[in-house]
């Protein structure tokens, strides 16, 4: 599984840092880093709705506040 984070300066203002770390976070915890790939990304087009996450070409709005249950919706029950 690919979930792209991105890193441009809108996201970026958004929070997209800590949606990163979170992901790390959450990834390592769970031992998923030989299933989750985790990558960045600049400019997705939809800055208005950053920080924007794809899962596999699937596109999301994720905030600091969200990631945890994004990656248990998204992440683990997809796995």
């Amino acid at each position: 599984m690919k979930v792209t984070i991105c890193i441009g300066s809108s996201c970026h203002i958004k929070g997209s840092r800590s949606v990163v770390e979170q992901l790390q976070e959450l990834v390592a915890e769970n031992n998923l880093g030989d299933r989750v790939e985790l990558s960045g990304t600049f400019c997705m087009g939809k800055c208005q709705q950053g920080v924007c996450v794809t899962v596999d070409d699937r596109f999301f709005s994720v905030s600091p506040e969200t990631v945890k249950q994004f990656f248990e919706t998204e992440v683990m029950a997809k796995l």
